[in-house]
């Protein structure tokens, strides 16, 4: 998320009682998680086996529960007690929630020809292109950008927050939610199913490229990263900060996990796992996944194993 105006380390300190090691009239232009940090964003980490990856990673400033760490050239240190609530007040302050009062919020900008039908909530911010349709009963929440020529079937819910925790067991809530304040961005020509939930990213975008098809049912992550002309299936489901390159296909009731690439012009069929990247201009099947063909000579031998038991049985 990137703040409305760069605010100085100082004036974040001060907003989360923070202190600072580095230079406090360095600005910051926003605050991002760790996937999606960029130079002059702020960042959080709060345990240990995630120090060094924060401190090198793109964030300019970081907020931080220890002063035991050197301070790498250029950047500039928050150091609190905890981390993540400092994040939170953080967001608090530049996203806080406000309850709709309306089925299309004011600020919400719809192009030309663009039709939405009955029930549709539309929230704070959000853009939609020309020549649209929304059918009955979608949900379409802040901060969305839509393009042009989209279709999204009824019941489908845009921008819904992500499932994304923060976990300590030395509480009484393990699990407390990271306040997401990301949106969703949809390019041109794109179709939704009936039913689908496309999370919003947690402080940057979620994105589906020009011309993806998607059928119903299916979940997309968080800051996951959808190319152009992808074809998706019913009940595929895909996780978190995912990337997904250009002209992927996934069949029906197939599972993606986290932080992975699909490359471009990749197939995986029906009812197969993806635990790990996918080299593109392939063809997947399994769970896990492999090379279809290798994956269906193993099924036909298997197949095969009965009556070589039996064989084996009368020697």
């Amino acid at each position: 998320m990137k703040f409305p105006a760069p605010v100085t380390v100082q004036w974040i300190a001060e907003l989360i009682h923070a202190e600072v090691l580095g230079d406090p009239t360095a600005q910051a232009y926003g605050i991002n998680e760790i996937h999606k940090v960029e130079t002059g964003d702020l960042c959080f980490v709060d345990h240990p086996k995630y120090y060094n990856t924060c401190l090198n990673s793109a964030a300019t400033h970081i907020i931080i529960n220890t002063t035991a760490v050197e301070v790498p050239a250029g950047k500039t240190l928050l150091v609190v007690k905890e981390p993540f609530e400092a994040y939170l007040a953080i967001i608090n302050n530049f996203r806080p929630f406000t309850a709709a009062l309306k089925a299309v919020d004011d600020t919400a900008v719809i192009g030309d020809g663009t039709v939405v039908m009955p029930n549709v909530f539309i929230g704070k911010y959000v853009t939609i292109g020309n020549n649209c349709i929304i059918q009955p009963n979608v949900t379409i929440h802040d901060y969305t950008e839509i393009g042009n020529n989209v279709v999204i079937q009824a019941g489908t819910v845009i921008g819904s927050d992500a499932f994304y925790y923060n976990t300590k067991k030395n509480r009484d809530v393990w699990y407390r939610r990271m306040q997401s304040c990301g949106n969703v961005i949809i390019g041109d020509d794109v179709e939704i199913g009936a039913g689908c939930t496309i999370d919003r990213g947690v402080t940057a975008s979620t994105t589906i490229g020009q011309g993806t098809k998607i059928d119903n049912l299916v979940h997309i992550g968080h800051d996951t990263s959808v190319g152009r002309n992808c074809l998706f299936a019913a009940q595929v489901g895909i996780a978190g900060a995912t990337i997904i390159e250009d002209g992927v296909t996934l069949w029906g009731q197939v599972g993606v996990s986290k932080t992975l690439t699909i490359g471009a012009n990749a197939t995986v069929y029906a009812q197969s796992g993806v635990p790990a990247s996918l080299k593109g201009g392939k063809t997947y099947f399994g769970s896990p996944v492999e090379d279809a063909s290798v994956k269906k000579k193993e099924l036909i031998w298997i197949k095969r194993i009965p009556e070589m038991w039996e064989k084996l049985k009368n020697l």
